[in-house]
């Protein structure tokens, strides 16, 4: 089969100027608790995480999204990651929603920022206790030579923290990706897509345009 040949007609909804909310993360949770209510998805809340490195090649990566407020989007990881480093140095970060089960994408740039260690503290200790130790025995994105070598990092971190609550590593964080625009993209027959972005103006408040498919 040729691959060109695959593709389908969208059509299922549409999105009007009237139904958006004021807010775009209002908007955005009517998205993502439609999205996760429809059962069409295995992890609702995963997203495409696009950084760029010092010689400007972009990378991405899918992480699951673990907060939300009017203020953007967080996640967590190793602060020595590939990722974590290339915030550091370029924090213009681009995220992903990728609901096609609904015919629906949603689009965010903005500035990452790192959260605070009480966020942190609070959030690292409310994970599963394996998915704790499994932080402290990943060097993340830095080579390996078997996967035997983790298992056997991941046991003594196991032995190591037996007894009591396991500690926050000193090098895992979290970030908050504060928006400058948010793009919501619904599919539409004939590819005549719905779509809407929304931009912070000088005030501070969102402006809202509709682009062209």
């Amino acid at each position: 089969m040729d691959i060109a040949d695959i593709r389908r007609q969208y059509g299922t909804n549409q999105l009007t100027l009237e139904q958006l909310a004021e807010h775009p993360m209002d908007q955005f949770k009517i998205w993502l608790d439609q999205a996760i209510e429809s059962k069409l998805f295995t992890d609702p809340t995963a997203m495409n995480v696009a950084t760029v490195d010092e010689s400007g090649m972009p990378s991405q990566r899918i992480v699951l999204l673990k907060q939300y407020d009017q203020e953007g989007f967080m996640f967590y990881t190793n602060l020595e990651s590939n990722k974590a480093q290339q915030i550091k140095h370029n924090n213009q970060v681009c995220l992903h929603f990728s609901w096609l089960g609904l015919e629906r994408q949603v689009i965010i740039k903005g500035i990452a920022e790192q959260l605070p260690l009480s966020q942190v503290t609070q959030y690292f200790l409310s994970r599963p206790k394996d998915s704790q130790l499994a932080a402290w025995a990943s060097h993340q994105s830095k080579p390996i030579a078997a996967r035997k070598v983790l298992e056997m990092a991941f046991s003594q971190m196991k032995d190591k923290f037996s007894k009591g609550k396991i500690p926050l590593p000193d090098f895992w964080g979290g970030f908050r990706i504060k928006p400058v625009s948010i793009e919501f993209w619904q599919g539409r027959d004939n590819r005549l897509h719905d779509r809407f972005l929304y931009v912070v103006s000088e005030n501070g408040q969102f402006d809202i345009e509709r682009l062209q498919p």
